[in-house]
């Protein structure tokens, strides 16, 4: 059987170009550190690390919802916080109001220092995020929830609605709380409390003064038991959170580590593999080389 020059070239520039592509490939490998470098490397592997990613970052989303949600829930349990304290204020000038050698002219004094506890809450109960969104307007969140219609007279202008945020693959979760359930809820309005005491203390000579003060009490002690209700879910969210990011970040660390053995060079085996194909691409050089000087006119 007769070789043709062309063939023997053919060949010879075939299997040096076979190897070049090899080796041009395990230094790509080395370079980027990554064992497949397209689908068709491995098929299978590259099927499973790509599902892997994407629930990767699907898990880094719900991470990005938590802090969301924790930054809305802080924002809440510091504006409650205030709530709660200016409401035990209220409550030590109800009680002090009660005392009998007070004047009329004192109990002014003390309704003005509760007109101030009254103005201070309707601040708080509107109360906007760093981003201008009421916290306590339900879903509407650019409406202002609490409106003093009358000198006195607050009115919720909002909805009812709690907004929600996923914050994991099962878990939905409430990221705000409703103005009315926070200043109106338990059968108890902050407000109506607060200006009925306020009335209460600014008219002359009542009879009914310490009845009057007994009941305010009562109502300022329901209106806190209501909040302290609020703040305790809030707090039961924020630990919750704080849970859920535990086992996010162990699982995040779960997806880098089956990525990490899907996609990941072994570099020793690939600097033996590049060693090796720098050998044999040298010598089919010179296999090459020598092939094609070959003439009949070298035996004559």
């Amino acid at each position: 059987m007769r070789i043709s020059t062309n063939t023997l070239y053919e060949q010879g520039v075939a299997r040096i170009s076979e190897v070049q592509s090899g080796l041009a490939k395990t230094q790509q490998q080395l370079a980027t550190g990554r064992r497949i470098l397209t689908p068709a490397d491995d098929p299978i592997a590259a099927a499973r690390a790509l599902e892997v990613a994407q629930s990767q970052a699907v898990n880094a989303q719900f991470a990005i919802n938590r802090q969301t949600a924790v930054g809305s829930l802080n924002a809440v349990e510091n504006t409650l916080t205030g709530v709660t304290s200016m409401l035990q204020d209220a409550r030590v000038i109800a009680i002090n109001a009660g005392n009998a050698t007070l004047t009329d002219e004192e109990r002014g004094y003390l309704a003005t220092e509760l007109r101030g506890r009254f103005d201070g809450l309707l601040a708080l109960a509107n109360t906007t995020d760093g981003t201008g969104n009421y916290l306590f307007s339900g879903y509407q969140v650019t409406k202002q929830p609490f409106v003093q219609t009358l000198p006195g007279v607050v009115q919720y202008m909002a909805d009812q609605g709690q907004r929600q945020l996923q914050v994991d693959s099962a878990r939905q979760m409430a990221i705000s709380d409703s103005g009315q359930r926070v200043f109106q809820g338990g059968n108890q309005d902050i407000f109506k409390t607060l200006n009925d005491l306020i009335t209460l203390l600014e008219t002359p000579g009542t009879a009914t003064l310490s009845t009057g003060l007994a009941t305010a009490t009562g109502a300022i002690d329901k209106a806190l038991d209501n909040v302290l209700t609020v703040r305790a879910s809030v707090g039961s969210r924020l630990k919750e959170l704080d849970a859920l990011d535990s086992t996010g970040q162990d699982r995040d660390l779960q997806y880098s580590q089956v990525l990490s053995q899907l996609q990941d060079l072994d570099y020793a085996q690939a600097i033996s593999q590049l060693s090796q194909q720098q050998v044999t691409l040298e010598a089919a050089q010179k296999s090459f080389l020598k092939t094609s000087g070959l003439s009949l006119f070298n035996f004559l």
